[in-house]
C-alpha cells in the first residue's frame, strides 16, 4: 500500500497561489494520482487527478483553468498547483493514490494521505 504524505498548505490572499505537494512512498506498482478537498461540514470532492505517466489529466470544473496537476515519479511526489485562489476553495486538501495506472471516476482510490489545510482569506 501506498503512504502519501501532503505539504504545501498554508494561508493565502484571495488571487494568490499555493502549491502542494505529495510525498509517495512504500509503493512497487504504477498508480494514478489524485486530489480531493473537503470544506467543512461538507463531502470530499474531486479536485484533478493524473494517470501514471502523466499523459491524463483531469480537473472539476471548479479548477479548470486556475489549478494545473503534475507528477515527478523519480522523486515519487506529485504536486497541485493552484492559482487564483477564492475563500471557497478554504478546505483540507487531500491527496490519494488509485491501484490502477489509469484514472477513472469510477474508481475509489486505495489510499489517502493524511491532508494539508488550505484557508484562502477575502
Amino acid at each position: 500500500q501506498v503512504q502519501l504524505v501532503e505539504s504545501g498548505g498554508g494561508l493565502v490572499q484571495a488571487g494568490g497561489s499555493l502549491r502542494l505537494s505529495c510525498a509517495a512512498s512504500g509503493c512497487t506498482f504504477a498508480y494514478a494520482m489524485g486530489w480531493f478537498l473537503q470544506a467543512p461540514g461538507k463531502e470530499r470532492e474531486f479536485v484533478a487527478a493524473i494517470n501514471w505517466i502523466g499523459a491524463g489529466l483531469y480537473y472539476a470544473d471548479s479548477v479548470k483553468g486556475r489549478c494545473t496537476i503534475s507528477r515527478d515519479n523519480a522523486r515519487n511526489t506529485g504536486y497541485l498547483q493552484m492559482n487564483s485562489l477564492k475563500p471557497e476553495d478554504t478546505a483540507v486538501y487531500y491527496c490519494a493514490a488509485y491501484s490502477s495506472r489509469m484514472y477513472s471516476e469510477r474508481a475509489f482510490p486505495a489510499s489517502w494521505g493524511q491532508g494539508t489545510q488550505v484557508t484562502v482569506s477575502s
